[in-house]
This record gives structure tokens, C-alpha cells and sequence, in this order.
């Protein structure tokens, strides 16, 4: 059910009002509790990305009605899979025809081209007005980083770190990290036997990762590849991986292969949940390609992450650019409500078996 109400009469420069009596907006009713329909503005990468997410995804959102595009040149055109209905300049007539109370600002250069006018009219009678980064953010649980502008980030409410939290967060993974490794003592021996008697080599394995500040460190990892797996130089993991012993494999299916990593937890180096440490040759590689990438440095590695609980096992320049998105997620939204969520859905995956590599 609709109903028309008056919307201010805003006067521009000139001193005539911004709308006429023949284009006042209308109020659309939603019962509470019911799902909302969605409009994006703007047909960029980020409307996109934005409405592949929210199609893929159950989510608060009913449907995406449609989609506006700056030029007329684009109505009809496909929009990954919907097509463009309108300009800007329609926006009252497409929210009014297709009932819409919230509406998605995927605009790039909003200076230049954002209706603020109508938006304001739109906001006034209870059209929900939100940022399409927030959106996108909110149901994917990522940052949407090749769409952020550097004052997205610097004028974010988040990226907070209280001293409460980081207190609670380190005598967390010093109490878990001591008291487990006195507990599983007699797993550990057992992994170290079972490792000597597969495959000839040291049981440990240390390699050089970059933690907190971007500082190098060594990681401890029951060893899992053959002695001389990496004699052509440093490679992705792959599927079926050829230099993974028969007892790396099971290791690394149950994430056993981790758990010596407790060590580096107890000294500082890491903590129990935080973005995967990378190996340095591969940060090299990866900041010089993917935007904001050292921001994930703000904080410890973790034995644990977001991105490896909501993603598969990263393999590939363009798997650590998804990853990543989680990593910023994370590193902005930290909490000890968030470490506990990710411990839980870590056991979930290890039970399962997911995303082995």
C-alpha cells in the first residue's frame, strides 16, 4: 500500500522549490518483519559485485528491483543477469512503480553525479538510503577493496582496538595456547613418530612468514611435504599436491599439521585467531598488486581466520585477493564476539574437512 505525502519544498539557487506538486514522492508501506526491495544506483563494478552477492546469498533483501545507470544509453543493456531499468533522473517514477524502500549508492564519482535532492526527498518519506560498500559489506562479510577509496577507510567507524580487547585477546591465547600444548602431549608424540616413520626428515618444519608491523618471523609446522618438496623454489599449494607426504596429507586434512604453532602463539608471534601469515616472497607479490593488502598486517597472524572459515583453501594470486577482503573484514571488525564465532566455525570445518590443500 502506497500514500502520497508532501515533500518539502527545498528552494534551489534560483529560488524555485525542487519539485513540482506533479513529482512528489510517495511512501510504501512494508510490514515489519518483511523482507525489503532493493534498488542500485549505479551500473559500475561495485553495483555488480553488489547484486551477484545479494542473489547468491540469503540475505534481509527480498530482490534487487533493478538496477539505474548514469546515461540512457544503458537502459535495457543485461546487468549481470537484470536489466537496467532507468537513469538517475527517474529515480522517484522507478521507487514508486516498483515499491522500493531501500536503496543501494553504487555511484563512483558521487561528487559529479549523486541526485542528493531526490535522495533527500526519498530519505524524508522513510526510503532507506544506505552506502552500496556497507551493503556489500554486511551480507559477504568482505570489504569490497577495489571499490574503497582510501577516505572510506580513514573515515570508517571501524579498524577500533580498545585495550580491553587486545588484554582479553592476548590472555586468551596464552591460557588456550599453554594449556593445550601440556594436554595433547601424547598426540604430539604420536604425529612425530608417524611422521619419521613415513618419509625420512626432521619432524618440524620452519618457515619464514611476515607477521604484526610486517616483521619476518619463523612459524613452526609439523612437517608435511617431502624433504626436498621445494627444491625448484616456492610454489601455491594444488589440489592432490605431489610434494605431500601420506601422513602430510591426513595432517593437513584434520589442520594437525598447525598445531606446533602454539609456540609461536606463546611468544607473541601469532595469535590464535588472526589473517594467515603469508610467506614473504608471496606478500611481495601480492601488495604490489592488491590494494590496502598491508592493512592485514595491523594485527597478529592467526593459526585460525575469517577467510578460513568463509573461504576455500587460497592457492592463487587471485584466491589471496578474495581472502584479503575477509582479512580487512576481520581486521576492521575485531572483537572477542567475532574470535569466538571464528573458533567455533573452525572446528565445524576441521570436523568436516574443509578446504584441504
Amino acid at each position: 500500500m502506497s500514500l502520497s505525502i508532501n515533500s518539502y519544498d527545498s528552494p534551489r539557487a534560483d529560488g524555485v522549490p525542487s519539485h513540482s506538486v506533479d513529482h512528489v514522492p510517495r511512501v510504501n508501506f512494508r510490514f515489519p518483519g518483511t523482507k525489503k526491495r532493493l534498488l542500485i544506483l549505479g551500473a559500475g563494478s561495485l553495483g555488480k559485485g553488489l547484486f551477484h552477492i545479494l542473489r547468491s546469498r540469503r540475505n534481509v533483501f527480498t530482490s534487487v528491483v533493478g538496477v539505474l545507470a548514469k546515461e540512457s544509453e544503458h537502459i535495457g543493456d543485461e546487468f549481470a543477469g537484470m536489466k537496467i531499468l532507468g537513469t538517475l533522473d527517474q529515480l522517484i517514477e522507478v521507487v514508486e512503480r516498483h515499491r522500493v524502500d531501500t536503496i543501494a549508492v553504487c555511484l563512483k564519482d558521487r561528487r559529479a553525479v549523486l541526485p542528493v535532492q531526490t535522495l533527500l526527498d526519498l530519505k524524508s518519506i522513510g526510503v532507506d538510503i544506505r552506502d552500496g560498500h556497507h551493503i556489500y559489506e554486511e551480507v559477504s562479510g568482505r570489504l569490497p577493496i577495489d571499490e574503497l577509496n582510501p577516505s572510506a577507510i580513514i573515515f570508517s567507524t571501524g579498524f577500533r582496538r580498545g585495550i580491553f580487547v587486545r588484554i582479553a585477546k592476548r590472555l586468551v591465547d596464552l591460557l588456550v595456547s599453554a594449556v593445550g600444548l601440556v594436554l595433547i602431549l601424547p598426540v604430539l608424540a604420536l604425529i612425530a613418530i608417524l611422521i619419521k616413520l613415513d618419509s625420512p626428515g626432521p619432524i618440524f618444519y620452519q618457515q619464514m612468514r611476515v607477521g604484526l608491523h610486517a616483521r619476518p618471523y619463523k612459524i613452526w609446522k609439523f612437517r608435511s611435504m617431502f624433504i626436498d618438496a621445494e627444491n625448484d623454489g616456492a610454489r601455491w599449494a594444488l589440489e592432490a599436491d605431489p610434494r605431500i607426504s601420506r601422513v602430510g596429507w591426513w595432517l593437513r586434512k584434520w589442520r594437525l599439521d598447525e598445531i606446533p604453532q602454539l609456540f609461536n602463539v606463546v611468544k607473541g608471534e601469532m595469535s590464535l585467531v588472526g589473517p594467515r601469515p603469508e610467506r614473504p616472497i608471496f606478500v611481495q607479490e601480492l601488495r604490489s598488486t592488491i590494494p590496502y593488502y598491508d592493512i592485514r598486517h595491523a594485527v597478529r597472524p592467526g593459526i585460525t581466520g575469517w577467510a578460513q572459515t568463509q573461504f576455500r583453501y587460497g592457492a592463487s594470486a587471485e584466491d589471496a585477493h578474495v581472502k584479503l577482503q575477509y582479512d580487512l573484514y576481520y581486521v576492521k571488525n575485531l572483537s572477542m564476539g567475532l574470535d569466538v564465532r571464528i573458533l567455533m566455525d573452525t572446528i565445524r570445518v576441521i570436523l568436516l574437512g574443509n578446504g584441504v590443500r
